[in-house]
């Protein structure tokens, strides 16, 4: 797999309800508010949004999202990626033993100019930056849903 490409798979588990979980999930513009490395998100559309995110290295990725899934019955979201990343991120929300489980996958090329020439080095690097993000959006989660 060329270093420019990423597979990111993250298991969550939140002491709340499924339906509480899939509703903040598909709600994009309050993730600012819970989500501390979503710096902001507008909305272009009913299907689409602009969001920009900078977790802890010195720079942003502007993503744009379109949905291409939303199905609260079946737990099942999914949204095509474009911008400083391109690709997929899918989601599956389901009941859990200790409240909700919810299984986030991701596969996504870069495309930011700056990014790609570092990617041969820094892909370890990336890959940690992308756990850091993925953590705090999760303490985040739990905070918001926990009140």
């Amino acid at each position: 797999m060329p270093l420019t490409r990423y597979r990111f798979r993250t298991d969550w588990t939140i002491r709340a309800p499924a339906p509480a979980v899939f509703a903040t999930l598909v709600d994009l513009g309050s993730y600012p508010a819970w989500w501390p490395d979503v710096r902001s998100v507008t909305r272009v559309d009913d299907s689409t949004a602009e969001v920009v995110c900078r977790a802890t290295l010195p720079f942003a990725l502007r993503l744009r999202l379109t949905r291409v899934e939303e199905d609260e019955r079946a737990g099942r979201l999914g949204v095509a990626l474009s911008g400083d990343l391109e690709g997929s991120l899918t989601g599956l929300v389901r009941e859990h033993s200790e409240g909700t489980r919810l299984e986030i996958a991701q596969q996504v090329v870069v495309r930011k100019a700056l990014l790609r020439a570092l990617s041969p080095v820094a892909h370890p690097v990336f890959r940690v930056n992308h756990a850091v993000m993925m953590r705090r959006g999760l303490y985040g989660l739990r905070s918001l849903l926990g009140r």
